[in-house]
């Protein structure tokens, strides 16, 4: 029987199972599989073909699991829409009086503010940090 050739097929049944699944298990026994497949037909002892089985297929699953957490590495998250206003400065265009909302301009919106300090009057004109949202309105500081 030529062993070799039930090797390869093998491989390609685990490659073919690897396209349809997700995970990259069988993606390292299909590689394992035609490796043996190919030196089995140099080498036809049983036991050498496990043992390269093996072998093989432990170093293709090591390598291919680092690969697969480098490419599906979850990227970077960027703050986008409100988020990204927290520590973006601003100008008071209406004052902010204690406990009383003004508007601040930050980039080219315009958004109703509060002071983090209750007791802090903003001016006309004066940079501000926005510090976080509290629903529709920025929360600033000097």
């Amino acid at each position: 029987m030529d062993w070799w050739i039930i090797w390869l097929a093998i491989g390609l049944l685990f490659l073919i199972i690897e396209i349809m699944s997700a995970g990259f298990l069988f993606l390292s026994f299909g590689i394992g599989a035609i490796v043996t497949g190919l030196v089995a037909r140099l080498f036809p002892s049983i036991p050498v073909q496990v043992i390269i089985f093996s072998i093989t297929t432990l170093i293709t699953f090591l390598f291919v699991k680092r690969f697969a957490n480098y490419l599906l590495k979850p990227a970077r998250i960027l703050p986008s829409n409100v988020d990204a206003l927290i520590n973006q400065h601003g100008q008071v265009t209406r004052t902010i009086e204690p406990g009383k909302k003004g508007y601040v301009k930050v980039g080219s919106e315009e958004w109703s503010a509060i002071s983090d300090n209750q007791n802090e009057t903003f001016q006309v004109g004066e940079t501000v940090v926005v510090l976080r949202l509290e629903g529709n309105k920025v929360v600033v500081k000097k």
